[in-house]
């Protein structure tokens, strides 16, 4: 999978999204059949996948968190499962934030683990049975809607209403990670987030195939210290105009903007550059809550800029309020459902 999105992928379709046409029609061959075809373990609790169609970031962290807060609302005791993108351990981990950084499990996991119970595994299956083990009853699977190694009993696809499915090519032509159709067929549900209307199209599609469609805003907690204030905004995520957005919503002057590559780990040399440009124009630095978790942990430079910037957090709210309630609920419904055919078969 690649990591890094190209712009050409963000805009109408040009000489080279079709020049890598035949590759991505391959893969999309591959990426299909292997959705089509899976038949993944399941685990004795119930799965809820947040995911999206494309490469790149939709809002899947925050609305997974929205949909733990409602989980344990309804006296259930949530769990995250993450690949843990981004950090280098290899091995099933229940994430400590007091004590991981996110060299080792990423920069994702860290956040989740603020709000409930989070594990990362390569391995998705041994990392829900490890959930399990630890007296989750309700996981909730940040990513990996396309991967087919765990089965899913609700899977709400994520679309982001400015840049919704991009050019709408595969990979590597465009950031589609699976035929359109495919991911369509196995979703639960869409959930459109934000007002602009480059997604209404699929908001359609999946009306017509009778599939439920949500919507949602990212919404940024109050910061009297960002409204009116001169700022220099930097972001390592997958779409930085999206944070940029976001501080002047809250009244903040965006003097300068710093983008970074997602997931992306902060150099001396950047460091110091982003000090010192704040120091001589008199800017406030803020930034995203995934980029502190990567600050965090970190001594000298990287403490000085985490202790520096003013971190802006946002909060997924669905238009209606019991939305993820209601998913919830059909997730342990199908998950009843599936174990009750498990036994009779047994």
């Amino acid at each position: 999978m690649v990591s890094e999105a190209p712009p050409f992928w963000w805009s109408k379709p040009d000489w080279r999204a079709w020049s890598l046409w035949p590759i991505s029609y391959l893969y999309g061959r591959v990426a299909g059949r292997r959705m089509a075809k899976a038949r993944p373990p399941g685990v004795a609790v119930p799965v809820f996948c947040v995911g999206n169609f494309t490469v790149g970031g939709a809002g899947k962290t925050p609305t997974a968190i929205a949909i733990a807060r409602a989980a344990r609302a309804k006296g259930l005791t949530p769990g995250f499962l993450s690949r843990g993108y981004g950090g280098s351990l290899d091995v099933t981990t229940l994430v400590d934030p007091q004590h991981h950084r996110a060299e080792a499990v990423g920069d994702e996991p860290l956040l989740l683990a603020r709000e409930a119970m989070t594990v990362i595994s390569r391995r998705r299956f041994e990392g829900a049975e490890r959930l399990v083990a630890e007296g989750c009853t309700f996981i909730i699977m940040d990513d990996g809607f396309q991967s087919a190694r765990l089965k899913l009993d609700y899977a709400l696809v994520v679309v982001d209403s400015v840049r919704a499915i991009g050019n709408g090519h595969l990979v590597p032509g465009g950031p589609l990670r699976a035929p359109l159709g495919e991911q369509m067929r196995q979703m639960s549900a869409l959930l459109k987030v934000g007002c602009s209307d480059a997604a209404d199209q699929l908001v359609r599609r999946a009306s017509r195939a009778g599939k439920p469609v949500q919507v949602a805003s990212l919404v940024p907690r109050p910061h009297p210290q960002v409204t009116g204030a001169r700022v220099l905004a930097f972001a390592g995520i997958a779409d930085p105009q999206k944070f940029y957005r976001t501080a002047a919503s809250l009244g903040a002057e965006l003097v300068a903007t710093r983008a970074f590559p997602d997931h992306h780990y902060f150099t001396e040399d950047e460091i110091a550059d982003l000090l010192r440009d704040a120091e001589k124009e008199g800017l406030l630095l803020v930034t995203t809550a995934k980029d502190a978790m990567r600050l965090a942990g970190h001594r000298g430079a990287a403490e000085q800029l985490l202790q520096r910037a003013q971190v802006i957090e946002v909060d997924m709210v669905f238009d209606d309020p019991q939305a993820p309630h209601k998913m919830i609920d059909e997730a342990i419904t199908r998950a009843k459902a599936r174990l009750l055919r498990k036994a009779q078969k047994a």
